[in-house]
């Protein structure tokens, strides 16, 4: 890619000032004194020193030595200001170390240029997904706004921090000190990098960059080395946070939620067109023209898991789908102000690609988010897929489960009302695809406490063979990794 190619894929109109929106102090107040669920959305003021969870129930498998990071935002509010979407905080990654028979837990922020300078003003200046730009905004390219608050992944020995509008932030995995933003090559400095790699079992990495009709395609070698950067022509300005794969092919999901140009916020910039349904791009990853579509009804959609491909050609990869973006476009940044506006579920749902160009999907109708399977399969047929339930009076679920796609059966356990759940990962000790366990994080909002549980991935209705409690509680993150 030339160094022109470059600077017009980013597009200066991009980072074009937009129209300042002030937030009153009474429009922050219900995020700013949390209170029930709204200790989801709370704000972290400092890195949090490590310290030993309490192990509040349960035994810990004597085997049991596994590292889970995690990243999502944590700063939302500076001086009488406050982001303009959950999506937009400062990136706090955590690390949750089980080992020995004890947990520890350690915290900290993303040394970004954004948080560097909001810090320095004490006000929320920078535009981003949902939020304006305001007074003393600085923004020259990508990650100037880049909050590196969204995912983490660990490649070629270095824990990147990933948003999905610009670079991978580099993390030491051990102090989680920031070390500057990854550059691939020269040339491509600030390329947007999303959140959702598809890794492969030999550790190659696929990923996407930014969104409209220009897409670029990223991979990277096990060693943590650039093998391929390509732009793609996908034809229509879709916005998406994630995409799948097969052993052999790229998938890309085009929803009709469509980018019509460049403008802070991002979010306010696209429309939703039901009209022209969702299009499905299937792209051979040794050659990225080859490539056919599929058409389906129209849906959105966040999350979806790893693809396979069948003996006949036939494609199979599950997401949870939503009747229209309306948690995107308008519930989540109400969230920051302590209002719950009801959208539409996301459904369990499997979409099958067949071989004669026809589609079709399969829901389970069961709510669901974050879809997350076993990552030694990733590109290989499978039978499972864990996911968050348990949605009530509430924005978030209480509940952790396990769809079969062969019986048609969940296996759930609900953690009750007062438990908040973030996205479980399987942590292999087996050869088979449940011989393992799920660990992942809650939100008590009785006990005012985060919470680590470990969960026989084979029994999860029986609920955590071990449940350790930080000192604090901790907003809600959105993706992990394990090492």
């Amino acid at each position: 890619m030339t160094q022109l190619d470059r600077r017009h894929f980013l597009g200066s109109g991009l980072f074009a000032a937009a129209a300042a929106t002030i937030i009153t102090p009474e429009r922050a107040l219900a995020g700013a004194s949390p209170a029930g669920w709204s200790l989801a959305v709370a704000d972290v003021d400092a890195d949090v020193p490590e310290e030993t969870l309490q192990l509040v129930h349960g035994k810990v498998p004597a085997n049991c030595d596994v590292t889970l990071y995690r990243n999502g935002p944590a700063k939302f509010r500076r001086g009488t200001g406050t982001s303009g979407h959950w999506f937009d905080g400062d990136g706090l990654v955590r690390k949750f170390r089980v080992g020995d028979g004890k947990a520890h837990l350690t915290a900290r922020f993303v040394d970004t240029p954004k948080r560097r300078l909001e810090t320095k003003l004490d006000a929320i200046v920078q535009p981003g997904f949902g939020s304006s730009r305001r007074d003393g905004a600085v923004v020259n390219g990508p990650d100037d706004t880049n909050a590196a608050n969204t995912s983490v992944l660990m490649s070629g020995g270095q824990l990147l921090a990933l948003w999905e509008g610009g670079s991978p932030a580099i993390v030491d995995p051990e102090t989680l000190e920031t070390r500057g933003f990854k550059t691939f090559r020269r040339d491509l400095k600030q390329m947007p990098f999303l959140a959702h790699p598809r890794v492969e079992p030999d550790g190659t990495v696929w990923n996407l960059g930014g969104n409209g009709k220009g897409t670029f395609v990223w991979k990277l070698n096990p060693d943590g080395s650039l093998g391929k950067a390509e732009m793609l022509d996908v034809g229509r300005a879709s916005y998406f946070h994630d995409f799948t794969a097969t052993a052999r092919h790229l998938i890309i999901v085009l929803q009709p939620w469509v980018q019509e140009g460049f403008k802070f916020p991002l979010s306010t910039a696209m429309a939703w067109k039901p009209e022209l349904g969702t299009r499905i791009l299937v792209i051979d990853k040794d050659d990225l023209s080859k490539k056919r579509a599929y058409e389906l009804p129209a849906f959105s959609f966040f999350h979806l898991a790893d693809g396979w491909e069948e003996s006949d050609g036939t494609i199979r990869f599950d997401g949870c789908l939503e009747e229209n973006p309306t948690f995107g476009q308008i519930a989540a940044s109400a969230l920051l102000r302590g209002e719950h506006i009801k959208a539409p579920s996301p459904m369990l749902t499997q979409i099958v690609l067949h071989p004669d160009g026809k589609a079709d999907m399969k829901t389970t109708r069961i709510s669901a988010e974050f879809p997350a399977t076993d990552r030694r399969r990733a590109g290989q047929a499978r039978r499972f897929t864990t996911h968050v339930a348990g949605y009530r009076q509430t924005p978030f679920p209480h509940a952790i489960a396990t769809w079969d796609w062969k019986t048609g059966r969940d296996d759930k356990f609900d953690f009750g009302s007062h438990q908040l759940v973030e996205e479980f990962l399987f942590v292999p000790t087996g050869s088979g695809e449940r011989d393992g366990w799920l660990i992942g994080t809650t939100l008590n909002l009785k006990e005012r406490k985060t919470e680590l549980h470990l969960i026989d991935a084979g029994r999860v209705a029986e609920g955590p063979l071990a449940s350790w409690r930080a000192s604090l509680p901790l907003p809600l993150t959105f993706h992990g990794t394990i090492a």
